[in-house]
């Protein structure tokens, strides 16, 4: 039956069988998640009720409309399975902070922290991808020697040391950029935004330049390349092979290594102070919002899991073996 297919059927198919099984796997997780979270908010100390009123006086009578008002006194089993209920139809609650739709708190801030990845992302390809292909290239000499120490550099550094040395640096001792804030309007969000992404891509940068340089230096060792450089191919040339075939563990790694930005982006927003997801997290786990911490957190998961749907899949359009070896199954 495999034979009767064409290239094309079997490539469709074989992707078929591999987004069906991630999905799968996904909502498994989300699920897992969705318990541990829901368990682990109930089990953390302080009171939502207390949070809400603050140093306020109020008598037993208001405190009691309060938890009957938000469930707060059923069982948690109850209070799970309603908000799961709820979930599966689009509704995600309330907040109990911010008196809104959890819906609404995340659409409002969603905006800076998509801008804030994707910009801290393009950063962090146009320049460290460049500087690893050049690295392996030049092997041992001064550019990689330098390309090697900027790597430690960003793989080590916290992100938040790197935030607050910037923000002395340029927003304080050089006053280029804002101190804080996310801005009012385009251009004054993308000056807010410069800082906080270049504090991202120095982490996220120094992976790719680890991938890429690793994977063009053993392309440019292998058989072929010295094949193609004893048949008087100019180095360009040869530079451009290795890097097709190299492109295929880079473009994979650089997508999974996304991941690095969801972790990254509560650190560089607190210490930004940018008004985005990272910090209504964290502000809602320090409140105890439960419903808030439930749905940001299963969107992280859920953004993972596609970033690792979309690199396998990547993967399997990239390398031809890969997709002979699904074919076959």
């Amino acid at each position: 039956m495999t034979n009767a297919l064409s290239p094309r059927g079997q490539l469709a198919r074989t992707l078929a069988r591999l987004i069906a099984g991630r999905l799968l796997g996904t909502i498994a997780i989300l699920f897992v998640l969705s318990v541990l979270v829901f368990s682990m908010m109930h089990l953390a100390p302080g009171d939502i009720v207390k949070n809400l009123l603050g140093n306020q006086p109020a008598t037993p009578e208001a405190v009691a409309g309060i938890r009957a008002r938000y469930h707060l006194d059923d069982p948690p089993l109850l209070q799970y399975t309603s908000w799961l209920s709820s979930a599966l139809t689009g509704n995600l609650g309330e907040s109990i902070r911010l008196q809104v739709p959890v819906a609404e708190a995340i659409g409002s801030r969603l905006g800076i922290t998509a801008a804030l990845c994707g910009l801290a992302f393009l950063l962090a390809l146009l320049v460290a991808l460049p500087l690893g292909v050049r690295s392996a290239v030049n092997s041992g000499g001064w550019i990689d020697r330098t390309a090697s120490a900027l790597g430690i550099v960003g793989m080590s550094a916290p992100t938040f040391a790197i935030g607050m040395m910037l923000l002395y640096l340029f927003a304080y001792y050089v006053p280029i950029f804002p101190v804080y804030g996310g801005g009012d309007g385009l251009l004054d969000t993308a000056r807010h935004l410069v800082l906080p992404a270049i504090t991202l891509a120095l982490g996220l940068g120094a992976v790719i330049l680890k991938l890429s340089r690793a994977a063009m230096v053993r392309e440019l060792e292998s058989d072929y390349v010295a094949f193609a450089k004893a048949r008087g191919i100019p180095d360009r040339g040869v530079q451009s092979l290795a890097l097709r075939n190299a492109a295929i563990p880079i473009v994979t790694g650089a997508g999974l290594v996304l991941t690095f930005l969801v972790g990254g982006t509560v650190l560089a927003e607190t210490t930004f102070a940018l008004p985005g997801l990272g910090t209504l997290l964290r502000d809602s786990v320090l409140f105890k919002d439960i419903a808030v911490v439930q749905a940001l957190t299963l969107l992280v998961a859920l953004v993972i899991a596609l970033i690792a749907v979309v690199a396998d899949v990547a993967y399997l359009l990239l390398d031809p073996r890969v997709r002979a070896r699904g074919a076959k199954q």
